[in-house]
């Protein structure tokens, strides 16, 4: 009975991964362009090229449908969308563009979107986060204090993600709140392709330190200014690390 079970259950998680798989290299190929807008791709093309059955190839092109990559047609095929089309702000998204060659522009564009929405975000959370929220914020800023040296890159951007998560959601704006896996996605694309220096500098950290006192003591213009110079100083490092 039980390896009867098992064996059931076996299908749907090797369909999950296969179809984890197909999205994980037709999805970048999309973003970077492989396949040009206007290209039709084929649910049976798809299958026999990536060797998954039909069943996974549609629901891998249901996901790319929703981000708005593609579109299905009938008697047509699935077209690929040209870029004006995508759903720039899905993390996924984000995730596989940063992952391709126009990813310098790519980060400009995300950063230009974190200076316009941050500082105010900052000033927001200074006149309403709670006690909880406040204490959050100190937390992960001083956990970014202690990750800030000896390469720890990984550990400091769990503190950083979650440090500007709680400052957006502390905003009580839902619309900033629900850039917090936007600006996640951003962080974690700088880490992982190496556009970040081998320890952040000291300076941005201080700077996190600053908006978690700034907030907690309800000084809404320090922790707009704080934040500000944050994100100005990010565009600023992209210019010597992805030139």
């Amino acid at each position: 009975m039980t390896s009867q079970g098992a064996g059931r259950d076996e299908t749907p998680a090797r369909e999950r991964g296969l179809h984890a798989r197909l999205l994980a290299s037709l999805g970048p190929s999309i973003t970077a362009g492989e396949y040009p807008p206007g290209t039709v791709l084929r649910t049976e093309e798809l299958a026999s090229r990536y060797e998954v059955s039909r069943t996974v190839a549609r629901e891998a092109v249901r996901v790319l449908e929703s981000m708005h990559l593609v579109e299905s047609r009938r008697r047509v095929g699935v077209t690929v969308l040209p870029p004006e089309e995508w759903d720039v702000y899905d993390p996924q998204v984000i995730t596989w563009r940063l992952a391709g060659t126009d990813r310098g522009r790519q980060l400009r564009s995300l950063t230009v979107l974190r200076s316009a929405v941050e500082p105010v975000a900052a000033r927001l959370a200074a006149e309403l986060a709670t006690p909880e929220e406040c204490a959050g914020l100190t937390e992960h800023a001083l956990g970014m204090v202690a990750t800030s040296r000896g390469q720890q890159l990984e550990n400091y951007l769990v503190h950083d993600i979650a440090f500007h998560r709680t400052v957006l959601r502390a905003s009580r704006n839902e619309m900033f709140a629900r850039l917090g896996d936007v600006v996640a996605a951003v962080l974690a694309g700088r880490t992982h392709h190496d556009v970040m220096f081998t320890d952040p500098r000291q300076e941005a950290v201080t700077l996190h330190v600053n908006v978690a006192e700034a907030v907690r003591e309800r000084d809404g213009a320090r922790a707009e200014a704080a934040m500000r110079t944050i994100t100005e100083d990010a565009m600023a490092e992209l210019d010597v690390l992805a030139p």
